[in-house]
């Protein structure tokens, strides 16, 4: 019975003995996937223990971690009993002088004396200063200086006692005067040595703490246990808030025979407390701050409103959530390139498009560098060639110049989010735009700017405008006629806007007259022509219209 009670006794005693043990590692960043708003962090730490229950400090993690999405892997024959965040507080060290220059030390000591003893000058300068205030004010309250007494009676007693009063106060102003220079001086002194004391403290501090003895260390434990010595790597992972990522567009045109070349960048930022050197960036149209929880649809009760003096109670509220989705495939970009002449090969040529339920990752299969300033550093995502068909509008009505527009489609297949596009046409940089591909258009309209070979000219028609009386109606007729003339070495296609009036009154009619071969809207109330033009040929598009309204009204046309 001896026999077995010993090895678990033991037993027991070593178990005890290896709960408590610790070990603190180092861990460095691997790979981040940065959101719209937000980024995911990957780490790695090595780790060695001992059989038992030990936890695994793990150091170098950023101040800015979500601790609830924290996640923690492991590599070995361990079993994860734990992982928590925690700020850990060093205690401060005891800094001696030990171990600085000679020369920073002797001079401590020598300006800490100094001060000693000069406190002990400026405290006798106070004393003396203080026994002359003191008799100052007795003489002040004398009753012989202040009329009180015999002396009143006395010439010769009241002239002696003037006399003495003038003569001792003014030695006794003359050395406070004297004294409180003096003070002064002293003062001056103390501070500048103060001064000097304070720098060489700091200094010691400095030399005597190092720089990771200095603020909390944000800190990952994870308590493993192992049945023998065992090693292995800890992944973990964490949400940070301070950074995210901005999409940027550029687009480019050669002329109107090529296709509309789309760069997609995103400017990636962070402020998350650690450097990423060196890491492995995923760009993910993710954002894990938006909400997630789909909005849900109560009873909707209507009544007649009754008036009341009583309170009234509004207890249906109404929540508004938009959810957007997009769907996103890889385009592969297409390289050309011979042998004499090799351009550089650009980092899209590195990035993987994962489709997800809800967002699209860009995968990148090169390292970066990203300090943690908040400073934006550009990350090519993807390069495709749109197809785009050309066309130039004018919408004389507004503006008598004509505009070359390009019209793209199926953007929803580059995994596009909203954002700011620079438009560059012929190698000159034309401006901005919006890509919106969460908007229902099919189709992406560019503007890609003037052309001042097209003239065109809107002229009202004075001639065919009339104006009548019906029996209580006036009937107003308006005709324009719109001019173009295609100055250009080839032939166009044009689009020309224009539009008729609506109303909602149904005492006004409105009723179109003769709008040559142009589409109407009568919802609208558009009206468009799309024409051909070769080159030098001239156009003439006339269009009238009607309205009959109340005649002692006035109606603006």
């Amino acid at each position: 019975m001896n026999k077995l009670i010993l090895p678990l006794v033991i037993l027991l005693v070593s178990f005890v003995s290896n709960a408590g043990d610790k070990e603190i590692v180092k861990s460095t960043i691997t790979e981040v996937t940065v959101y719209a708003q937000g980024a995911q962090l990957f780490q790695r730490a090595s780790y060695s223990i001992k059989p038992g229950i030990t936890e695994v400090i793990i150091e170098g993690i950023s101040p800015t971690i979500d601790a609830n999405s924290l996640q923690v892997k492991a590599t070995g024959d361990v079993i994860i009993l734990d992982s928590k965040y925690s700020i850990y507080y060093p205690e401060p060290k005891e800094i001696s002088l030990e171990g600085l220059p000679l020369k920073i030390r002797k001079d401590i000591q020598l300006l800490e004396d100094s001060l000693k003893y000069l406190n002990y000058d400026i405290q006798d300068i106070q004393d003396e200063i203080d026994v002359l205030m003191s008799t100052k004010n007795i003489l002040s309250n004398n009753g012989a200086i202040r009329g009180q007494g015999k002396v009143n009676d006395s010439i010769n007693l009241l002239k002696q006692a003037v006399d003495y009063y003038s003569t001792k106060m003014m030695e006794i102003n003359k050395r406070l005067q004297a004294l409180n220079r003096k003070k002064a001086d002293k003062n001056e002194k103390k501070r500048a040595m103060e001064d000097r004391l304070t720098k060489m403290r700091q200094h010691q501090n400095s030399a005597g703490q190092s720089a990771d003895d200095q603020g909390p260390r944000h800190r990952i434990t994870v308590t493993l246990q192992c049945k023998e010595i065992m090693t292995g790597k800890l992944n973990i992972s964490y949400l940070v808030s301070a950074a995210g990522w901005v999409p940027k567009y550029d687009l480019r045109s050669d002329g109107m025979t090529s296709k509309i070349n789309l760069t997609y960048k995103a400017m990636v930022f962070q402020n998350s407390g650690l450097d990423w050197e060196n890491v492995k960036l995923n760009i993910s149209t993710n954002n894990p701050y938006q909400n997630k929880t789909k909005p849900t649809l109560h009873p909707w009760y209507v009544d007649y409103y009754a008036y009341q003096t009583g309170r009234y109670d509004d207890n249906v509220q109404f929540k508004k959530q938009e959810s957007l989705s997009y769907g996103y495939s890889n385009v592969a970009p297409a390289a050309a390139m011979n042998d004499e002449e090799k351009n550089a090969v650009t980092s899209e040529q590195f990035v993987q498009v994962v489709r997800q339920l809800t967002s699209a990752e860009f995968r990148i299969d090169l390292p970066y560098n990203i300090k943690s300033n908040n400073e934006q550093h550009m990350v090519l995502i993807k390069i495709a060639d749109l197809d785009a068909n050309y066309a130039y509008y004018t919408v004389p009505k507004l503006d008598p110049s004509v505009y070359l527009v390009a019209q793209l489609s199926k953007l929803d297949e580059l995994g596009l989010v909203p954002a700011e596009a620079n438009i560059f046409f012929d190698g000159s940089y034309v401006g901005e735009t919006y890509i919106d591909p969460t908007s229902m258009e099919d189709t992406l309209t560019l503007s890609m700017g003037r052309d001042p070979n097209i003239v065109v000219k809107r002229l009202l028609m004075k001639k065919e405008c009339k104006e009548k009386i019906v029996g209580d109606k006036k009937e107003k007729t308006m005709a324009y006629s719109i001019e173009i003339k295609n100055l250009k070495a080839t032939g166009i296609e044009l689009i020309i806007e224009d539009q008729l009036p609506i109303t909602q009154n149904a005492d006004i009619l409105i009723e179109a007259i003769d709008l040559g071969k142009a589409e109407y809207d009568t919802r609208t109330g558009m009206i468009k022509w799309k024409i051909d033009l070769k080159t030098k040929e001239s156009r003439i598009l006339n269009y009238s219209y009607k309205v009959k309204f109340n005649k002692d009204l006035n109606l603006p046309l």
